[in-house]
């Protein structure tokens, strides 16, 4: 394989495999669990924890200082994860008012929670976000629907090679941010099942 294509192997698996498209595919196969209700509030926990992020990180992307969605830049991750983290903290809040099965409050409160621990690393080292959701997205799904959906698992690898062949972070980087992802998203949604 030339440096070209894995180049272009490893952008494609980054986009594809890009945060907000797990959170999406991880609140409907959540939602699924429940029926249209919990499919309606898979779309509600997609809006606060995809859709709203990413319009803010288009949003400041289009003055064409970010460079990208994936926020390569550190110091750009500590303006948006705050907002972030209000999004989600939005959602949960939402959800809990409007009594939403338990398991998909713990998703959305793991998500919260994640993000919480990924902030302050960020401040100092560009932990992976993209390794951290995968594997908390995972063993989410690994929990709820048993354990055939932990042979996934082997998606993690992939994307942190593709991380490290764009050199949006080290190899250290993507297992850091997997070992977060599977240590707090797992016992955080263990707790509403």
């Amino acid at each position: 394989m030339t440096p070209e294509m894995k180049t272009r192997a490893a952008r494609a698996l980054t986009d594809g495999v890009d945060p907000k498209n797990v959170i999406v595919a991880l609140c409907l196969l959540v939602g699924a669990r429940y029926g249209w209700p919990g499919i309606g509030w898979g779309l509600l926990a997609i809006t606060f924890c995809a859709g709203i992020p990413i319009a803010y990180i288009v949003i400041r992307e289009g003055d064409g200082r970010w460079g990208n969605r994936h926020l390569t830049d550190r110091s750009r991750r500590m303006v948006v994860i705050p907002v972030i983290l209000a999004s989600v903290g939005i959602c949960l809040a939402a959800m809990s008012l409007g009594g939403a099965p338990a398991p998909m409050l713990s998703m959305v409160a793991a998500m919260l929670v994640t993000l919480a621990a990924i902030w302050p690393i960020t401040r100092w080292w560009k932990i992976s976000v993209h390794t951290s959701v995968l594997t908390g997205a995972l063993a989410m799904l690994g929990l709820l629907y048993g354990p055939w959906w932990l042979l996934s698992i082997a998606l993690v690898p992939m994307v942190a090679w593709s991380r490290a062949q764009l050199k949006d972070h080290t190899p250290w980087q993507t297992v850091a941010g997997a070992a977060l992802g599977a240590i707090v998203a797992g016992p955080v949604f263990a707790l509403g099942l």
